[in-house]
């Protein structure tokens, strides 16, 4: 004879049942995760409130943060490594001086000469080389587990207050050029060097007419006038688009990989079926698109500083 549970403990028992489905399911959520490690902090609650300029908040954000301490380590760097050279007595360079030359040398001969020409090489070197080391250096310091660290430290040994900067800081991505603001404003740079570009080698006036070719008859220029302008809006979109994606897409890969662990624990239940996914799966595969990764960081900073020189060559050696 089988034993029937009294109506109560049935009921109790689909509640706990209920709630524990509740649980396994809110326990890990992949896509929060996925979000929470490529977004930006948001404006509701920046790293660093400041008042608003003509309607445009100006307080701090993650990426802000990011921004700074890449454009301060850029300077730290480069301006100690050049003055240490300049102080010998005997002007051997050291490890860190001989890198810089050579990413020197890489971005005005392979980058900037060849498309904007030897005449104006000395001109937009340092600007080229700028923007290169810049993009290069928020790449970087996106695939460097340094808020991850930070953030297991805080949960184990810290326990920071909530609301404090320090566990403030840790929310949000890291990546700044993951942004499209971001990659938008280092667009909005390559836009005004075009025009700054072609204004220097022409002249106002000669840079806007060179827009379209001469000769054609006047139908034609109703029609390619309104490509030209398009076409001048489109490259720094096609920028802004390319960095940000291949930026953001390389880390919702690895995320997503890795999340694989958490998530055949939650189906199974069972914590080792997740260590046990981790081990045969997540980890190999995760390691191997952080290498990836790795490439990925200098490709997009190559491409977008070699873009950016193209259109700059096209301005100054239009011809039509």
């Amino acid at each position: 004879m089988l034993l029937q549970p009294s109506p109560e403990v049935a009921e109790a028992a689909a509640e706990a049942g209920h709630a524990a489905a509740e649980g396994a399911a809110g326990g890990f959520n992949a896509g929060e995760v996925i979000i929470e490690h490529v977004s930006n902090s948001s404006l509701e609650h920046p790293l660093i409130h400041l008042p608003k300029v003509a309607g445009i908040d100006l307080s701090v954000t993650k990426h802000v943060l990011m921004l700074w301490i890449v454009a301060t380590l850029l300077f730290l760097i480069v301006t100690i490594t050049v003055r240490r050279f300049l102080s010998q007595d005997r002007q051997v360079p050291g490890r860190f001086m001989s890198l810089l030359e050579i990413l020197v040398e890489f971005v005005r001969d392979s980058i900037v000469r060849p498309n904007v020409g030897n005449k104006w090489v000395l001109t937009w070197t340092p600007v080229l080389l700028t923007l290169f080391l810049f993009i290069f250096g928020a790449n970087l310091i996106g695939v460097l587990p340094i808020f991850d660290t930070l953030a297991l430290l805080n949960s184990m040994v810290i326990h920071a207050a909530p609301e404090s900067f320090f566990a403030r800081v840790l929310h949000g991505g890291v990546t700044a050029t993951g942004n499209f603001n971001v990659t938008a404003g280092l667009a909005t740079v390559t836009f005004f060097a075009i025009i700054v570009a072609g204004v220097r080698a022409h002249g106002f006036v000669k840079h806007w007419k060179n827009m379209v070719p001469h000769g054609l008859p006047v139908p034609i220029y109703f029609l390619l006038i309104p490509i030209e302008i398009m076409g001048m809006f489109v490259r720094p979109f096609a920028l802004t688009m390319r960095l940000a994606a291949n930026m953001t897409g390389g880390h919702i890969a690895i995320l997503a990989i890795l999340s694989f662990v958490f998530i055949f624990a939650n189906m199974s239940g069972q914590a080792l079926a997740g260590i046990g996914v981790g081990a045969v799966l997540s980890v190999p595969l995760g390691v191997g698109i952080s290498a990836l990764e790795l490439i990925v960081i200098l490709v997009q900073a190559y491409v977008f500083t070699l873009l950016t020189a193209v259109f700059i060559g096209m301005a100054i050696h239009a011809h039509h």
